[in-house]
């Protein structure tokens, strides 16, 4: 099997911009494309930026921040990754749209193309069926911010071929991070112990037990957490926090994936965290400060529902 020299990114939002990134710092040449319409403008904006940045704490020269500019082709089009060695998608969180990619792709790339999937919570197994590659299909799941994070959780199937999640491995190093492989499982490792965590902390917080601030302190200084559930929660995206453990709940029937009402009351106003300036914190506050409307209806009890209704929440 061919080594990995050039990469193709499907996907050009958060993580897929990271992960083009990095991989261009490590001397691949990248294809990152766009997947939903529109030019690829603020991808390019998004590296730049965070490469200027790397620039000014002096992590990064200019000359090495050119450099990798120089080695991301920023596109639309799917068939500027015809020449790509390994693929990874890192699109919408959504079984039927990562499965057609990954078959539409198959039309495109080389036989010999390695396909990846950046999801943090959906089977590798489902992803990759009817692709025509099953067998050189694996799950490559980078946290965020992707140029900071050192792990990469490598999901390999039942069918993996062996050399394929060898070269995986290799790359993953090249970048400098560190590859943990998992047998294919819904949530993997991290999201399977994690999303339990920052559902027990919105449980706990829906409970009036303590205020969001004083939730995250005690787990920060009664665990050595360097940030508390709920603050991340808010980081990583409520929407996310919740659709991760709607999957994980589905698949297992575990109450500790039960998506309280809190949660889910907050997604469907769009409170999303961090990114829409309101979640459990409110952002628009310098620093940032919980939510007191929130807790006060936290306090009267708003969100303690009937089983009938947590059966809803959870569905």
């Amino acid at each position: 099997m061919n080594d990995v020299h050039a990469i193709g990114i499907v996907g050009a939002g958060l993580m897929g911009t990271g992960i083009a990134e990095v991989a261009a710092a490590a001397g691949f040449q990248t294809v990152l494309v766009k997947a939903t319409p529109g030019f690829p403008d603020d991808a390019k904006r998004r590296i730049e930026k965070s490469l200027d940045r790397a620039v000014e704490r002096t992590k990064l020269t200019p000359e090495a921040r050119d450099a990798t500019l120089g080695r991301i082709t920023f596109t639309t089009e799917r068939e500027a990754l015809e020449k790509s060695d390994l693929i990874i998608e890192s699109i919408v969180e959504d079984l039927p749209s990562k499965r057609a990619l990954f078959a539409a792709l198959d039309r495109v790339v080389t036989p010999r193309a390695i396909f990846a999937s950046n999801t943090s919570t959906l089977r590798i197994t489902d992803i990759a069926k009817g692709c025509g590659r099953e067998d050189r299909t694996i799950g490559l799941h980078f946290f965020s911010p992707v140029p900071a994070m050192q792990l990469v959780e490598l999901a390999y199937t039942q069918v993996t071929c062996p050399s394929v999640a060898k070269k995986a491995g290799e790359f993953v190093a090249k970048l400098g991070k560190t590859a943990v492989p998992v047998l294919d499982s819904t949530g993997f490792v991290v999201n399977r112990l994690l999303v339990p965590y920052l559902i027990g902390a919105i449980s706990a917080y829906e409970q009036g037990l303590a205020r969001p601030e004083e939730i995250d302190t005690a787990m920060r200084l009664g665990c050595g957490h360097p940030v508390g559930p709920l603050a991340l929660s808010d980081l990583i995206g409520l929407d996310i926090v919740y659709a991760m453990a709607k999957l994980l709940f589905a698949d297992f029937r575990d109450q500790r994936y039960r998506p309280p009402a809190l949660l889910r009351r907050l997604v469907m106003q769009n409170r999303l965290g961090k990114k829409t300036l309101r979640g459990i914190y409110d952002y628009t506050a310098s620093p940032p400060k919980a939510d007191e409307e929130l807790w006060q209806l936290v306090r009267g009890g708003a969100f303690l529902t009937s089983e009938e209704t947590a059966e809803e929440d959870a569905a």
